[in-house]
Formats: structure tokens, sequence, C-alpha cells
């Protein structure tokens, strides 16, 4: 189980690191477009993240 869920945060920090190291000026103006959102839009973000991540999760299984 501890193994899974080290492979699977492993995998996460890889694909979170390719788009800075291939694009780092697309990933700041990815940012900055962030930084404008308002709170319940970043929420809503958030939110359709997780719910896809459960389903991704829990199809897989």
């Amino acid at each position: 189980m501890l193994d899974s869920l080290l492979l699977a945060v492993g995998i996460v920090l890889v694909l979170e690191g390719l788009m800075p190291l291939l694009l780092p000026h697309q990933w700041r103006e990815m940012f900055r477009q962030l930084m404008a959102l308002t709170d319940g839009q970043l929420r809503f973000v958030g939110l359709i993240a997780v719910v896809s991540g459960l389903l991704l999760v829990l199809f897989l299984k």
C-alpha cells in the first residue's frame, strides 16, 4: 500500500515538473492567469481536479 502511494506521488511530481522544465515561460504565464481568477473560480477548478482524479482512481482500481 505504501509503495503504491509513493509511486503515485512520484508520478505526480514528474508530471508536475515537466511543464516548468520544458516550457518555463508558458508555465509562468499560466500562473499569472491563475492569479487573476477569483476565489470561487479557483475553488471550482480545484473541485473539478479532485473529482476527475477520484473518478480516474475509482475507474482504474
